[in-house]
């Protein structure tokens, strides 16, 4: 299995509709990266010498006056990978890829919901800078939308 297949499939796995998002749409030929999503915007995870997670990292906008700030625009861990420091090491892994390339601060967005992440986030340094609230109606309920940011 390619690097690709393997991670559409935990893509696949961590991006379900029990993850959220019932809307999610699972891409199932194996593609995970695009123009919009290049290999170069990703860091991953092995463990035992299995593909089992990613961090994706991009901008947060175009503006040259925003060059100092990265977003995560997608991290997912394999099911069976959970709990083993795979997130944590993801997260440091781009907190010293960033700082290398002069980056201050990384930023996120997480469902009020998923209280594991933002205690893994915390548990990184990452504190919340607000909170936009109901920003998504899932399954018949508001849930509100976690920013988080980590000075690098």
């Amino acid at each position: 299995m390619t690097d690709q297949a393997a991670l559409a499939e935990v893509d696949a796995l961590a991006w379900s509709a029990e993850s959220g998002f019932p809307s999610v749409a699972v891409v199932k030929d194996g593609t995970f990266f695009t123009t919009a999503n290049p290999p170069e915007a990703h860091l991953v995870a092995e463990l035992d010498g299995r593909v089992v997670g990613y961090i994706r990292l991009k901008p947060p906008t175009a503006l040259p006056e925003n060059t100092h700030v990265s977003q995560v625009q997608g991290i997912a861990v394999h099911p069976d990978a959970r709990r083993r420091g795979a997130g944590a090491r993801l997260l440091d892994g781009a907190a010293k890829h960033l700082r290398k390339r002069g980056i201050r601060k990384l930023t996120l967005r997480v469902l009020s919901t998923n209280e594991t992440a933002i205690r893994l986030y915390e548990r990184q340094g990452f504190s919340r800078e607000g909170t936009l609230l109901e920003e998504f109606l899932i399954n018949g309920r508001y849930v509100d939308d976690v920013l988080m940011a980590k000075r690098l």
